[in-house]
């Protein structure tokens, strides 16, 4: 037997060390797990190990010192977001007129659910598509930023999100550089740890830029597209994304090739993203750019800036006006006040009967026409009432006891000691009824039930019901006079009252604010008295525009032609309308019956009528006057008075008044000038004179028309049946 060697386990050669290395062969140290790749494997990983941990050491040392430069950072200033316009809103939230804020910015107040969702979909495929998901800055978007950076030396695009935008325009600065973007990046992360997504977006549309002295995109919809950015166009919302990277240069009404260029960009990027159709984005591209900036709304001025100077720290005013009506009435108080002179104006309110909320204020016809006084809110100007505190006389008289509306009256010449009421019209009806009296507005018998009631005891009654009454001279007793005008009145206590009608007798307070309680309204009459007023308003005659038996409405003339009244209400609203000049001026011709009274009825048309009828009291007495009890059927004859027969009444000039500046373009008809003149009083015939000259045939009637010359200081006489004779100077222009 052989011995056994090495070479009986390695075959021919055998386990010889120069055959380790040869080619093929198992070397050594690989049959030990020590090749060189496996070598190189180990050091590619601790290669590898050590770079992580680099990486790792770097991340770290870079958090702690980011850690520590934002501990360094003073806290973050939400000023600018707080600074915002003072907006008044109408009670469904419409915007009816904004403020600037103090530094003379447009910064109207804005969140994500008042801006198009598309707009917003827009912005963030523009200028940051991960914004739903980063942290407050995009990692790649800062990569990209900083590739731009060393190929081109300078920053290209910033790699900003719009989480740091809003950091930027918290706190802007001038510079653009790296220790810049590094400060907007931790306040970007700071953002997000306290605000979420949908507020900082809002912080964004607020804050933006758009040029000039707009801030946030509400402000520029209402600038350049004059609406608001609920609902946008393509094209719009597209505009709107592209200004705020450059507002000053891209202006579309200032730089309308650069605005177009950047609203084309805008657009490429929104088809690439699907967010639009290409026929959608083509229409868009046609669409003409907005080539001056749009007036910001400006309704009820004269209210809002009252709520203001009331509450001038709180920046959201929510009032109980409709701004569609709002809108409606202002329209049309200018197109009424095309057909008078430039000098008179027209105040209008429209008010809710169950509330007593204001739902639309006109306080003149332009708040910007200096010839008109437009900044004077006329609904609360001290004025003459004329006949419109009649329906309030019988009102009283109904309730107390004194007169039914079928309670017969006389119409014909009386005399209270030295006061001697006239109708308008200088004629006398003889034995009417109440209801027939009120409804064709006669003077005497209103005067008769006053007189029974009492003058004193009627300012009482108005006054415990909240009204505000001028006397024209403090501390003397009220006259007769009182019962057609001779007080001043506003017409916001004036409709307040005939809002008392349609509530069965409670006179509500006005209410402005939509958030404001209401309050315990005070009894001016019981619901039957109200009743009776309003159901023989009903019946008043209307004007030409008008179909009857629709509204109950009074008119009313204060002496001289200076104001014309009309106020009607229906179960659900009451409007009152005033006509006339700020300056209290006379105006020939400025009747209510035919100048008022159109523009209520006017004005009901564009409210809508409450065709409901005024629901009737179980205990209203419905009679004619033969079956009304004895006492009802004639007013008592024990009414202290003498008729005009035992005295002749004065004569008097009634119109034009003393010292008057009378507009003849105002009194024109069918192209002729004409002046009315009147007198009261005195004895028929009467012969009218200027300058001494007799200009007219003597008439026996009260009223006469005279074409004047010309213009200029004129004195105007009138001599009567006795030559007793009366003078006023006037001046014509």
């Amino acid at each position: 037997m052989e011995p056994i060697t090495t070479s009986s386990f390695s075959g021919e050669a055998g386990l010889r060390p120069e055959n380790l290395s040869q080619d093929g062969a198992t070397s050594l140290p690989e049959m030990l797990g020590s090749s060189p790749s496996m070598t190189a494997r180990r050091q590619g990983f601790r290669t590898l190990k050590i770079a992580a941990a680099s990486c790792a050491l770097f991340v770290l040392a870079t958090a702690a010192a980011l850690l520590h430069y934002a501990a360094t950072l003073p806290p973050l200033d939400l000023a600018a977001a707080t600074d915002r316009s003072t907006v008044v809103l109408d009670r469904e939230g419409k915007l009816l007129r904004p403020f600037l804020t103090a530094d003379g910015r447009w910064k109207l107040p804005v969140g994500v659910d008042d801006v198009d969702p598309r707009y917003l979909a827009m912005l963030k495929a523009f200028e940051d598509k991960r914004f739903d998901s980063h942290p407050g800055i995009d990692p790649l978007g800062l990569f990209r930023a900083a590739g731009q950076i060393l190929l081109n030396g300078r920053i290209v695009s910033g790699g900003s999100t719009l989480t740091m935008q809003v950091a930027r325009l918290l706190e802007p600065r001038e510079e653009r550089s790296l220790a810049a973007k590094l400060r907007q990046a931790v306040r970007a992360v700071e953002l997000e740890r306290r605000f979420t997504k949908p507020q900082i977006l809002g912080l964004y549309l607020t804050l933006a830029p758009f040029g000039g002295n707009l801030e946030g995109v509400r402000a520029a919809s209402f600038a350049y597209f004059g609406k608001e950015p609920k609902r946008l166009s393509t094209a719009e919302a597209a505009l709107l994304v592209a200004l705020p990277q450059s507002p000053e240069t891209r202006r579309p009404d200032r730089f309308g090739e650069s605005a177009r260029k950047a609203r084309e960009r805008v657009l490429a990027r929104v088809e690439q993203a699907g967010l639009a159709t290409a026929f959608e984005v083509a229409a868009a591209r046609d669409e003409p750019l907005p080539s001056a900036r749009k007036p910001f709304p400006n309704l009820a001025p004269h209210v809002a800036e009252q709520v203001v100077a009331e509450a001038p720290a709180t920046r959201r005013h929510r009032l109980s006006l409709d701004a569609r009506l709002q809108a409606g009435l202002e329209s049309l108080a200018r197109e009424r006040s095309l057909g008078l002179a430039p000098q008179v104006s027209i105040a209008i309110l429209a008010v809710d009967n169950e509330t007593g909320e204001v739902r639309a204020s006109v306080g003149g016809v332009d708040y910007f026409a200096a010839e008109r006084a437009g900044s004077l809110d006329l609904t609360r100007a001290l004025r003459s009432p004329g006949s419109a505190l009649k329906p309030f006389i019988y009102a009283l008289a109904f309730d107390n006891g004194i007169a039914h509306p079928e309670t017969m009256l006389e119409d014909r010449p009386a005399r209270y000691g030295i006061y001697v009421p006239e109708n308008f019209d200088m004629t006398f009806q003889g034995m009417v009824s109440a209801r027939k009296a009120l409804q064709l507005s006669l003077n005497v018998p209103a005067v008769e039930l006053l007189s029974a009631l009492g003058p004193q005891r009627f300012l009482s009654r108005l006054r415990d019901a909240g009204v505000a009454i001028a006397m024209p001279r403090e501390g003397g007793a009220p006259g007769l006079a009182v019962g057609l005008g001779g007080l001043g009145i506003t017409l916001q206590d004036l409709t307040r009252l005939y809002v008392g009608l349609a509530r069965g007798g409670e006179v509500p307070e006005l209410r402005l604010r939509a958030d404001a309680g209401a309050s315990p309204a005070p009894r001016l009459v019981e619901p039957v008295a109200a009743w009776y007023v309003a159901d023989t308003l009903l019946g008043a005659p209307p004007p030409l525009n008008a179909m009857p038996g629709r509204i109950a409405y009074k008119t009313g003339t204060s002496y001289g032609y200076r104001d014309a009244w009309a106020v009607g209400f229906d179960r659900k609203h009451t409007i009152g309308v005033w006509v006339g000049r700020a300056d209290n001026g006379a105006v020939p011709g400025l009747v209510g019956r035919t100048v008022a009274a159109p523009i209520l009825f006017d004005a009901f048309a564009r409210l809508g009528l409450d065709p409901r009828a005024f629901p009737q009291p179980p205990d209203a007495m419905v009679a004619t006057s033969a079956h009304l009890p004895p006492p009802l059927r004639h007013l008592r004859q024990d009414v202290p008075k003498t008729v005009s027969a035992m005295a002749t009444p004065t004569l008097k000039l009634a119109f034009p008044p003393e010292g008057a500046t009378i507009d003849l373009a105002a009194s024109a008809a069918e192209g002729q000038v004409q002046l009315n003149l009147k007198v009261a009083g005195g004895v028929a015939p009467y012969t009218w004179l200027v300058d001494g000259a007799p200009v007219l045939a003597p008439t026996r009637r009260r009223e006469a028309a005279w074409q004047p010359p010309g213009k200029g200081f004129m004195r105007i006489s009138v001599i009567d049946g006795s030559g007793a004779s009366e003078s006023v100077s006037v001046r014509l222009q």
